[in-house]
């Protein structure tokens, strides 16, 4: 979507705005669309691309890129109640997409209901039969997000008795599997002591599987459920983000763009560590072209090298008004 035209300036700049979802409060469309408007509104021109790296909102990214379909299927969320998820199908149905935070996502669970013990991935694995069950012959699982740390346990033990099928996943993350429950669990409700038993037990897990998938890079995303399928399904672990940028064809986009406006819901040192706000700022980077973050919340006391600029919106309103904000820094900033 390219927002703008209708400006009449000497000099209008073109912004590329990729943003991620921000979770549990807007999607990635949403968001990209409101910053993009907020952009035009000061004159500029900007090109919305909602984008993803793995988390949460992989899903529709995917689908709305290869004019793909949505499906509906029952399974159960990490806490075992029942729902309805959507899975994908893409390339005429021979590829399904299941995004594992549609089955066992944190923000579908009530913050005082968290329980990262008990939380299972076995909804995943049933959304996964369900969609080689509508024909698919291959499986993107994109995860991210998720509310266990069961090292994929809960959705391997449901897929053991299917043949093994072509699958990739793509991971949000580059963290290794038996440091999963320190670096995720605590937001998922673990106390300290929680967090040594979730790693004891990703430790036990991991000896049991065919292979070992600890130090393996990837193996921890969505709480050790990459490594549980790349250990037991012979999964290929690829980068979500750089998956998501190469389909959307990211760096012709960045072709005559005049600044890069990214964001998510929280800023943090793990959104340069394989998230796609860290993987839009080394395509820019490499391009030559400026990159300005939008938060709802940011962990940073200075922006990190290679960011312009960094603005808090966690509103509707304060999203148009972040892109206002930012094209007007650019073009005060532009000699």
């Amino acid at each position: 979507m390219e927002l703008g035209q209708h400006v009449n300036a000497a000099f209008r700049p073109r912004f590329v705005v990729a943003t991620d979802s921000f979770k549990g409060t807007f999607t990635a469309d949403e968001a990209a669309r409101a910053i993009a408007t907020g952009v035009v509104e000061q004159g500029a021109a900007a090109v919305a691309r909602p984008v993803a790296d793995g988390g949460e909102g992989t899903l529709a990214v995917i689908v709305a890129a290869l004019d793909g379909e949505r499906r509906t299927a029952a399974c159960h969320d990490a806490l075992g109640r029942e729902i309805i998820a959507e899975f994908g199908l893409i390339e005429h149905g021979r590829t399904a997409v299941v995004e594992a935070a549609a089955a066992a996502g944190l923000p579908m669970i009530a913050e005082g209901d968290r329980d990262a013990e008990a939380s299972t991935t076995a909804g995943v694995g049933e959304l996964i039969l369900a969609a080689l069950a509508a024909g698919a012959e291959r499986v993107i699982v994109t995860v991210g997000g998720v509310a266990s740390t069961d090292g994929g346990r809960g959705a391997v033990d449901v897929l053991a008795a299917h043949h093994r099928i072509p699958m990739t996943v793509l991971c949000d993350v580059d963290t290794a599997f038996e440091n999963a429950a320190v670096v995720f669990a605590p937001q998922k409700g673990a106390d300290p002591a929680a967090v040594e038993r979730l790693t004891a037990r990703l430790h036990r897990y991991a000896k049991a599987l065919p292979r070992d998938p600890r130090g393996v890079p990837r193996t921890g995303a969505a709480g050790g459920l990459a490594g549980g399928l790349w250990a037991a399904r012979d999964a290929e672990l690829v980068s979500g983000a750089e998956y998501v940028l190469r389909l959307l064809d990211f760096d012709a986009l960045l072709h005559g763009a005049d600044a890069v406006v990214t964001g998510e819901g929280c800023f943090d040192e793990q959104s340069l560590r394989g998230k796609i706000v860290g993987a839009v700022l080394e395509h820019a980077r490499a391009a030559g072209v400026p990159v300005y973050v939008v938060a709802g919340r940011s962990e940073w006391t200075d922006p990190p090298t290679g960011i312009a600029g960094v603005v808090i919106a966690s509103s509707p309103d304060e999203l148009v008004a972040a892109g206002r904000r930012i094209a007007a820094r650019f073009a005060d900033a532009t000699p």
